[in-house]
């Protein structure tokens, strides 16, 4: 079946209309982490559209009172730098991991190598190339990680130019919970200099299609999150 740009508004509306049908539920999230838009009781014929609208969550959450993030000095510090949605408006990747997960197991991929986590939220661009290079150019050893809300990795270096990375791990419904924990121990090698075998990545030539609507909507959800004014704050979620 060809994929037409008609075909995919017409699922993108749908999806929509789903994530806003689900705001009466028990959950403040929806299957796909989503936080739950809640739009009172609605018939099936009066569901409402994103006519007239402008965000996907008609919130923004309020980070002013946390900490701006600093450039480290421990020469053993890697930064992770995630995406402005990560852990609040979105709750698990675009495969379905848990984002408490995702960053529970990079941390301890870079610990079990000897090195230090730190990890911040990056408020200033959604691109995942430039949240890694920031990270990293916060990080005390140069080496930092970058990870979109719906999971896409990288791994970057503070010298490296904007669009170059050590390591890009782009097809996120295919990555899993020891990918994640070999991203960061290969971060952490880089540190320490050692020979770093890449990380063998599967490739679906159908990814792209199955998640193109779904990817572009987590991706507006994220960069509706942005505040540039704050930049990179430190990031713990509890």
């Amino acid at each position: 079946m060809q994929v037409s740009q008609e075909l995919i508004e017409k699922i993108t509306e749908e999806v929509v209309r789903q994530i806003r049908s689900r705001g009466n539920s028990g959950s403040a999230y929806d299957a796909n982490g989503f936080r739950r838009v809640v739009a009172g009781e609605l018939g099936e014929d009066d569901i409402p559209s994103m006519a007239g609208r402008t965000r996907i969550n008609e919130n923004k959450s309020d980070y002013s009172a946390y900490r701006k993030a600093e450039k480290g000095t421990d020469p053993k510090e890697i930064v992770i730098g995630v995406g402005a949605a990560f852990q609040r408006e979105i709750k698990r990747t675009i495969g379905g991991i848990p984002l408490d997960e995702v960053i529970r197991n990079v941390k301890a991929g870079i610990e079990e190598e000897g090195m230090i986590p730190r990890v911040v939220k990056v408020l200033d661009t959604s691109d995942v190339g430039f949240m890694a290079l920031e990270s990293a150019k916060l990080s005390g050893s140069g080496i930092g990680i970058g990870i979109q809300s719906k999971g896409t990795t990288v791994i970057s270096q503070k010298d490296l130019y904007p669009l170059s990375n050590l390591e890009l791990f782009p097809q996120a419904p295919l990555m899993t919970l020891e990918t994640y924990r070999r991203i960061g121990q290969n971060a952490a090698k880089y540190v320490k200099g050692e020979n770093v075998t890449p990380i063998p990545s599967v490739n679906d030539p159908m990814v792209r299609p199955k998640y193109q609507v779904k990817a572009a909507i987590m991706h507006i959800a994220e960069t509706e999150q942005l505040d540039p004014k704050l930049g990179i704050i430190e990031w713990e979620e509890k």
